[in-house]
């Protein structure tokens, strides 16, 4: 990592110290957050008790958001904030691992709250993590710092969501799976704690910023209203409570329905994440360039594909590939995302902004996975038309089509509404996707190797 992100030593110091917490977070993510659904279920989680799995975290962490700005406000800077909610994050994993293999018979329940409690620690930091991440990075490198950072991360959530896979594989040989996730969850919990260390070394910018505003303060809901923020903050909310109808609900259809094993289901999750790897450099380079909405908008009307293409064949090789597609598109829309946002909100109010931003997210989750465990609690197997009945290889396919059909809606109303925030150039949707499907992600890989090295020996 020996390329510069900043001018300013201090500056520069502290965004390395970010990758390698991003790096640390995203093992933890790999090896312990890709497999709660799947701990869950090995306890034998109802698709209702999923259902709750998936909502109650984001319910209760958007209060916690809510409350990460008031505690910056009124007892401590933003790094305090950060480092708090990681290491309170990180404490969490031990009851996690140990009650539900102590108290089996509340297994479920106990569980659900570990990871109630562990996603509202998270989201403790979030708000304040990127306010400190808006002003560390500078603007005209954005989009290429996050897109770098965030490969580095994929490939450490790849690749230890594949050794977790394979390790539960493993004992799972052996009739021991409980004893594998307690092995990957202990390998999380440390990787949180390097994480801390990493967030402890970074440096606050100053001067702080104001933390949470409320609508009494200066105007602050006339200010939302007057700005392109709460039209795009809606968007984003009711594409996630879209999204969420259906998400929850493909690990269950994997391991419950289709009896995946674990290297199965852990290859089906990698695909995604490889995908976005390999690709995530060529959208922050396109963002950079051509600005986000473009990518919004393409990438924002393809993801309501994913979930219907899930309905054509139980075929381990076909569904990798539609991971992978799905991989590509994400990349893309979670980046410009959230460098749209970046533009959209003024840096002194990033903190407010983001926490009801995320506030509104977290609640558009909660509802769809809510929706999406009742749906696949009550919807029937069989469709009768007339004198013909159509059976559906899992009741969860009914989930998966109204998920698909809610965010095409989502797509519809908001992304022709959209509007560019900088001065870009100009790109057809047609070239973009054209360039999209080119992105020769190895030849960018190969190419960010040679350079790493022409570096390395220019420094020795």
């Amino acid at each position: 990592m020996s390329r510069r992100f900043a001018k300013d030593p201090v500056v520069d110091s502290s965004l390395r110290h970010s990758v390698r917490d991003g790096v640390a977070y995203s093992v933890m993510a790999g090896a312990g957050e890709s497999y709660f659904s799947a701990f869950a279920i090995f306890f034998k989680a109802s698709t209702t008790q999923i259902g709750l799995l998936a909502s109650l975290p984001p319910l209760v962490s958007s209060l916690a958001q809510l409350f990460s700005a008031w505690l910056s406000h009124h007892k401590a800077g933003r790094k305090q904030t950060i480092i708090f909610g990681a290491a309170l994050q990180a404490l969490i994993w031990l009851p996690l691992i140990l009650l539900p293999v102590l108290y089996r018979d509340a297994a479920v329940v106990i569980i659900i709250a570990c990871i109630v409690l562990y996603h509202a620690a998270g989201s403790v930091v979030i708000p304040q993590w990127s306010s400190m991440m808006g002003d560390l990075v500078p603007e005209k490198r954005r989009g290429r710092y996050f897109a770098l950072r965030t490969r580095y991360t994929s490939v450490a959530t790849f690749l230890s969501l594949v050794s977790a896979g394979v390790v539960l594989h493993f004992f799972q040989q052996y009739d021991l799976a409980l004893y594998g996730f307690i092995g990957i969850f202990g390998v999380a919990a440390m990787a949180r704690w390097v994480s801390v260390y990493h967030l402890a070394a970074m440096v606050e910018p100053q001067p702080h910023p104001p933390a949470l505003q409320m609508p009494f303060q200066e105007h602050w809901w006339q200010q939302i209203k007057q700005s392109s923020f709460l039209r795009f903050s809606v968007f984003f909310a009711l594409m996630q409570w879209a999204v969420a109808i259906g998400s929850p609900f493909f690990a269950v259809y994997m391991l419950r329905d289709l009896h995946f094993s674990y290297v199965e289901f852990m290859a089906i999750s990698a695909a995604s994440v490889a995908m976005q790897f390999l690709t995530l450099n060529g959208w922050g380079r396109v963002g950079d360039v051509f600005g986000n909405r473009l990518i919004l908008v393409v990438t924002g009307f393809a993801i309501p594909l994913i979930p219907v293409m899930w309905l054509f064949s139980t075929n381990l090789w076909y569904l990798l590939g539609v991971q992978m597609l799905s991989g590509l598109m994400w990349a893309g829309f979670s980046l410009s995302a959230g460098n749209y946002l970046y533009d959209l909100i003024p840096p002194r109010r990033r903190v407010s902004f983001l926490s009801f931003h995320n506030v509104f997210t977290n609640l558009g989750v909660f509802i769809g996975a809510l929706l999406g465990g009742y749906l696949g609690a009550i919807l029937p197997k069989t469709l009768t038309a007339g004198s013909h009945q159509f059976e559906w290889h899992s009741v969860l396919f009914g989930v998966f089509l109204i998920s698909a059909f809610a965010r095409l809606a989502v797509a519809l109303l908001f992304l022709p509404r959209l509007k560019e925030v900088r001065d870009v150039r100009h790109m057809t949707a047609t070239q973009l996707i054209f360039r999209a499907t080119r992105f020769n992600a190895l030849s960018g890989m190969i190419y960010d190797i040679i350079a790493a090295g022409k570096r390395v020996k220019e420094d020795k």
